[in-house]
C-alpha cells in the first residue's frame, strides 16, 4: 500500500519478497485501497511493474479490479476506477470502526454505470492513458526545470561562481524581513476581492 502514490497510475517501485498472503494481481489489473484513508486518499493503480506472465502479491487491503476478456478493457477499468461514480459509491459504502473501515465488495459488485462498447472503451482508455502520459512526462521535465534552477540559484547567488567566487562588492547580506513582508494569517478572498490568487 505504502507503494501507491495518490491519484497515480503507475506504480513507481516493489520489492521482492516471499508470498506470505495477501492479495494477488498481474499486469493488466487494477489495484484499489478498501481501507480508510487510503481510499480516499486515492490509492488506486494499474499494475504494469511485472515480467511477462509474473503474478504479484500486496496488502490484504487491496480490492482487485480485472478486465474480463472480450467484455472489458484494463485501461477503461482503471479510469473507471478512478471516476466519481465508483470512487464516491466505494467510499459511501464504507463500513467498520473508526479509521479502519473498508469498503463493502457486494456494494461494488452491485454498482451500476453506463458501459459503453468494447472498442469505445478501448478508444476511450487509449485516449485517458496517453493524456496521464503527458502529465507524467511534463511532471518529470519541471522536475528537471526546477532542479536546474536550484542549482543555477546555488552557483551564482550562494557560490557566486559567476563572480569568482566572490560576493560583489555594493551587496551585503540582510534580514530576510527587511526585504519581505511577511504574514501568517490566511487570506479571506471576500476581504480582498482585487487580490489574485
Amino acid at each position: 500500500m505504502e507503494r501507491l502514490q495518490p491519484f497515480t497510475r503507475d506504480i513507481p517501485g516493489f520489492e521482492v519478497a516471499p508470498f506470505n498472503g495477501g492479495s494477488k494481481f498481474r499486469n493488466g489489473d487494477t489495484i484499489m485501497a478498501r481501507i480508510t484513508p487510503c481510499l480516499e486518499n486515492g490509492k488506486t493503480a494499474q499494475v504494469s511493474i511485472l515480467e511477462d506472465g509474473e503474478v504479484g502479491f500486496g496488502s490484504t487491503e487491496f480490492i482487485v479490479l480485472r478486465a474480463k476478456p472480450g467484455v472489458s478493457d484494463k485501461d477503461f477499468i482503471y479510469y473507471l476506477s478512478m471516476s466519481p461514480c465508483l470512487r464516491d459509491k466505494a467510499i459511501k459504502s464504507m463500513v467498520g470502526s473508526s479509521g479502519r473501515q473498508r469498503v463493502q465488495q457486494g456494494v461494488l459488485d452491485n454498482t451500476e454505470f453506463y458501459a459503453p462498447s468494447l472498442p469505445e472503451q478501448i478508444e476511450i482508455g487509449r485516449t485517458l492513458r496517453a493524456l496521464d502520459d503527458k502529465i507524467a512526462n511534463n511532471t518529470k521535465i519541471n522536475h528537471h526545470l526546477e532542479q536546474m534552477a536550484q542549482a543555477i540559484f546555488k552557483s551564482w547567488f550562494v557560490d557566486f561562481e559567476l563572480f569568482g567566487g566572490m560576493m560583489l562588492e555594493d551587496w551585503r547580506e540582510v534580514p530576510l524581513g527587511e526585504v519581505v513582508e511577511m504574514s501568517t494569517k490566511a487570506l479571506n478572498p471576500q476581504s480582498c476581492p482585487d487580490a489574485i490568487l
